[in-house]
């Protein structure tokens, strides 16, 4: 299995880095991690929603473009699906088994993500209605990817 992060925004504190670094290795065993930061788009301060709308199209684009057709498509979205860490592992073992290998998880920008991204995907996934930043949000993300690995093993890691 291939599993690819686009992400807008470039990833600064050492240790975010680290810990996405420990987690990517970990699930290594498991499948090929590719992570690819996009740009983002400055937001002015009061930014009219015009200028928020030019933003997330400008940041959609980007992410359509790293997107390929046969990927399954799962983007981080605070109107998406809740599940237990339980339920994300089934969902990524039934995405397996309908026959994608190739898993594309998509985190936005500070404003979230254009209607054609959210379109695009074939999941919409949310960690809740806190908000959080979008930089920590891939540490959460992976660490909860590799969580699913070994609950679909048995290992003793959940416990």
């Amino acid at each position: 299995m291939k599993i690819k992060l686009v992400t807008v925004g470039k990833l600064k504190e050492k240790y975010l880095k680290d810990g996405l670094a420990e987690y990517v290795k970990r699930i290594g065993r498991f499948a090929k991690v590719d992570i690819i930061e996009l740009p983002d788009e400055k937001t002015p301060d009061k930014a009219s929603q015009a200028e928020k709308q030019q933003i997330l199209e400008k940041e959609g684009e980007r992410i359509l473009g790293k997107i390929q057709d046969r990927e399954f498509v799962i983007a981080l979205a605070i109107e998406g699906k809740n599940y237990s860490s339980e339920e994300f592992s089934q969902v990524l073992a039934d995405t397996a088994i309908r026959g994608f290998s190739d898993l594309t998880f998509v985190i936005g920008g500070s404003l979230g993500l254009d209607e054609r991204v959210k379109k695009r995907a074939q999941l919409l996934l949310s960690f809740g209605k806190m908000t959080l930043p979008h930089q920590l949000m891939r540490l959460v993300l992976v660490e909860q990817i590799y969580r699913a690995f070994m609950i679909n093993q048995g290992s003793p890691y959940h416990k």
